[in-house]
């Protein structure tokens, strides 16, 4: 964004509190007594099945470099829902330090750069209390707005068209306006945040799994911060889905949402109405649009779990490495032995150097010698020159070893 220094903002007047009343944002979960709670319970139950299923399904070393991946194709989706395509090969180009020499495509790097490191942070534990916390919240905003290049962390007043920026960690100290919906007042924040708080973070397994998408509406319709609360939200139920479900980062909601993203964006909408009438549950805003977004957030994440589920079936995916790896060999990019030390690999789920020479009936030599065109070309990683060797998954490979997780570049 263009603009002189003269006409940004960096500091304005303290938060205006208008005493908004909490029932505002009411109700936060769906009434017990709902008509509609039994379905949507049961779509958790099948959640929770289908998700504890697939990362029983895969080998332990598999699921650390899925896991991996994954981050980065999350961040694609969540990116693309904000309206920034920067693809997996780019992303991961950035993430081994080369950018690009066009200028708005490196800032999207080192954006999506930002946002790996934030949801890398949460994947290993990194969020100590629950994710509903303020100082969670914050936490998330702070890390990846203060990654971010310059340029994106100023967004302009629509009204007064001077630039305000973006302070990572804090909240907004001005009205705004979103779409047809204008958030509470910014004095008000850290008390709605409060009650956000004390019912998201007290809800048991199953009420927190069937409150996914009322928190994340929820906190969407607060607003907290001036920008970036959509990518908030969903690194926030990325982590309340590693926490609850014990997911193991292996699947992403975020390409549920972005796939379907006019639907997504259409029942975040529809979940700002006011009740319609006395059947319409009894808080504040519409319940039955809020059960109609539950239902959409949980079959997104069932529907994402039976797609990574049929990308990584084992014997599927093993057929496609190693017509991948047949083809490479043929067209002499790979040694003729990289066959055997795949199959290997993709039996055991890892592998030392010193197995892969005894397979071999070679020397530990010759053995890194033969791998090392594998590590070269991102196939295999180690924690350690001295650890054993993994599958990862390069996203040059990933429309030929898992299609559909993205366009082709």
């Amino acid at each position: 964004m263009k603009s002189n220094k003269s006409d940004k903002r960096s500091d304005i007047l303290k938060p205006i509190d208008r005493h908004e009343n909490l029932s505002m944002m009411e109700p936060l979960l769906i009434s017990e007594n709902s008509k509609y709670r039994k379905a949507l319970m049961d779509l958790a139950i099948e959640l929770t099945a289908k998700s504890a299923s697939f990362k029983s399904s895969l080998p332990k070393a598999i699921q650390s470099s899925l896991a991996t991946f994954v981050r980065a194709m999350n961040c694609y989706y969540s990116n693309l829902i904000e309206g920034h395509d920067t693809h997996p090969i780019d992303i991961e180009r950035a993430l081994q330090g080369h950018y690009s020499t066009d200028s708005k495509k490196r800032i999207l790097q080192k954006e999506a750069k930002a946002h790996i490191a934030v949801q890398e942070w949460i994947d290993q534990g990194g969020i100590k209390d629950s994710p509903f916390t303020a100082n969670v919240l914050c936490e998330i905003h702070k890390r990846f707005c203060r990654s971010l290049p310059d340029d994106l962390l100023w967004i302009e007043n629509p009204d007064t068209k001077t630039l305000i920026k973006v302070i990572p960690g804090e909240f907004r100290k001005m009205d705004v306006t979103v779409g047809h919906h204008i958030p509470i007042s910014p004095g008000a924040i850290p008390r709605f945040l409060s009650r956000f708080e004390s019912v998201y973070s007290h809800s048991g397994k199953a009420e927190s799994i069937l409150a996914l998408a009322a928190s994340h509406h929820r906190l969407l319709w607060i607003h907290p911060f001036l920008d970036g609360n959509g990518r908030v939200a969903r690194l926030m139920s990325h982590a309340i889905t590693l926490n609850v479900l014990d997911t193991g980062g292996l699947w992403s909601i975020s390409r549920g949402l972005a796939r379907h993203v006019n639907q997504y964006k259409a029942l975040i909408m529809n979940c700002d109405v006011l009740r319609r009438n006395d059947l319409d549950g009894r808080g504040n805003l519409s319940e039955e649009s809020l059960v109609d977004f539950t239902r959409f957030f949980l079959e997104m994440c069932i529907d994402q779990i039976d797609f990574m589920k049929n990308v990584m079936q084992p014997d599927h995916l093993r057929t496609r490495i190693l017509l991948w790896a047949r083809e490479e060999i043929e067209l002499k990019h790979l040694p003729p032995q990289s066959m055997q030390i795949l199959e290997a690999i993709l039996y055991r789920g890892e592998i030392s150097r010193k197995d892969i020479a005894e397979i071999l009936h070679i020397t530990d030599r010759h053995a890194r010698r033969l791998t090392l065109p594998l590590v070269e070309k991102g196939i295999l990683i180690s924690d350690s020159p001295k650890s054993p060797l993994k599958l990862a998954f390069p996203a040059t490979l990933a429309s030929r070893w898992m299609p559909g997780l993205f366009p082709v570049e």
